[in-house]
């Protein structure tokens, strides 16, 4: 961004740190909208972002994975020619609402200081974190073709989609995975309206985003020169 915006930099001096920080992780194969604060916007995300979250899922009937997604390894196969389209619309209105529910093992949670996916990989002993209170708003099934089906997901913060699926197929005598993921909609932000797709990471399209997306800001944007930060500062993530 420096380089992009013609300011002058130099390495060897630590007190020039342009702060970048995220609203909430992605699974690593997951798309769709991740928003980014730079400079002060990023004291901005957790009160921009505390609304609801959308997502749509494709889970697959039938097979379960340690990951309870499509890069993890096959831990459990059953049957699931006895699911019908009824069955799985039932099932859904189990978890709509306030409900509780049982993070994965491989998930940016931290034990002791690192994340329990970092641990897992490792090959190391991790217990499941108990339940804990989550926010669906509404669940629906877009498509059901054996063995996939889709969901659209809105929910608060702090809820894994990939549980829901794997939790979805334990509630109809089975087993499912996730194997697609995508975040439509973070607090006002949504896929349709402000994504900005990789090949624009410019300088000028970045501009040309946050200018579309002033409406959103609460109250009037700066619109200083980009500055130093402190050292000592760090980039803000919430979930």
């Amino acid at each position: 961004l420096f380089a992009e915006a013609g300011v002058q930099t130099n390495v060897n001096k630590r007190n020039q740190v342009l702060k970048i920080g995220h609203g909430g992780t992605l699974d690593s194969a997951a798309a769709g909208v991740l928003v980014v604060g730079i400079g002060k916007g990023t004291k901005m995300l957790r009160t921009m972002l505390s609304g609801s979250k959308k997502y749509t899922a494709i889970g697959l009937l039938g097979k379960a994975t340690d990951t309870l997604d499509a890069t993890g390894k096959i831990t459990e196969e059953k049957p699931y020619d006895q699911i019908t389209k009824r069955d799985l619309e039932n099932v859904l209105q189990k978890f709509t609402g306030d409900i509780m529910q049982v993070p994965p093992l491989y998930s940016a949670l931290k034990k002791d200081g690192e994340r329990l996916s970092t641990l897992m990989k490792r090959g190391e002993a991790v217990e499941a974190k108990p339940a804990r209170p989550v926010r669906v708003y509404s669940l629906s099934l877009q498509q059901f073709q054996p063995p996939l089906f889709t969901l659209d997901v809105e929910c608060g913060g702090g809820f894994y989609v990939r549980s829901l699926v794997s939790d979805i197929g334990k509630e109809l005598s089975t087993c499912a995975t996730m194997q697609e993921l995508t975040r439509t909609k973070q607090g006002p932000f949504t896929l349709e309206e402000h994504v900005l797709y990789e090949d624009k990471w410019t300088i000028d399209e970045i501009a040309r985003s946050l200018e579309h997306c002033t409406s959103l800001l609460p109250g009037e944007p700066s619109h200083k020169k980009l500055k130093t930060e402190h050292p000592g500062e760090t980039a803000v993530s919430c979930e």
